[in-house]
């Protein structure tokens, strides 16, 4: 790879909010949302994918002609090692990420054994993560990082994790919530992923590890693991609403997010 290859990035062609790239999975830009006021989020400067491993040369200039100044990696120590994300030669964003593991059970991952993975136990295996995920103190610590960074920092920022879709989604909804767009909207967003064209992408790199984890996937558990569903967020929002009493006290209690943090959001992200 030389700087010279990717010193030009190609039109990026579109399909939505969707970026066609060739080695990223999920890339896309989840601004553009109407909040209260006639108002809407910004696009151009929040992006969310999956992770960069397989990222071709082309996909690389197109992250770079982004402007990205902020990467925020919600993957663990051993995702990032395991899956090192390949950079612009010219690459200077700050990136954020956790000294440790940031899941226990990535679906990527496996860990349920020699089982024939039905759809049945592919969505408990899901909704697991997502009732862990608010009382996960690495996952608490980094979605606290993400709002400082988008708090503090100026330019565009990236948000991603393995398959840019658990973790990932979480963290967009609840930056959408903050600044105000619909939850009908934020969950249309979250649901989003279920369309990406790229999942070929996400397959390639995540069924041969799962296939040997699990053993046989049928296909509707296959859809499960490695896309989304409502029941994901409402249980996420679920846990917290019974611990906190809102999302907005979580917000605001646990993840440093109160009024004055929303209203420099809301000025920076929202036209």
């Amino acid at each position: 790879m030389t700087s010279d290859s990717l010193g030009q990035a190609p039109a990026s062609a579109r399909i939505g909010p969707f970026f066609v790239t060739q080695g990223i999975h999920n890339l896309r830009d989840y601004g553009g949302y109407a909040v209260p006021g006639a108002g809407r989020v910004r696009t151009g400067v929040l992006f969310r994918s999956g992770q960069h491993m397989e990222a071709s040369d082309g996909d690389l200039a197109l992250i770079h002609a982004l402007d990205i100044r902020t990467v925020i990696d919600l993957r663990g120590t051993s995702e990032r090692e395991g899956f090192p994300c390949r950079r612009h030669p010219n690459f200077a964003a700050q990136v954020i990420a956790h000294d440790g593991e940031t899941s226990n059970s990535p679906p990527h991952e496996g860990g349920g054994g020699q089982v024939v993975m039905t759809p049945q136990k592919a969505r408990e295996r899901m909704l697991a993560v997502y009732t862990r995920m608010p009382v996960n103190p690495a996952m608490i610590a980094m979605f606290t990082r993400y709002f400082n960074a988008l708090d503090a920092n100026a330019g565009g920022s990236l948000v991603h994790c393995f398959a840019g879709k658990d973790r990932t989604g979480i963290a967009a909804s609840l930056l959408l919530h903050v600044l105000g767009v619909h939850h009908d909207d934020i969950v249309g967003e979250f649901l989003l992923t279920n369309d990406a064209p790229t999942r070929e992408i996400l397959e390639r790199q995540s069924l041969p590890r799962m296939e040997a984890h699990y053993g046989a996937i049928e296909p509707e558990a296959l859809h499960n693991l490695m896309g989304v569903l409502p029941e994901y967020m409402d249980t996420y929002i679920a846990e917290v609403t019974r611990d906190h009493g809102s999302l907005d006290a979580y917000l605001a209690r646990i993840l440093g997010v109160d009024e004055a943090r929303k209203q420099r959001l809301r000025a920076k992200l929202v036209a």
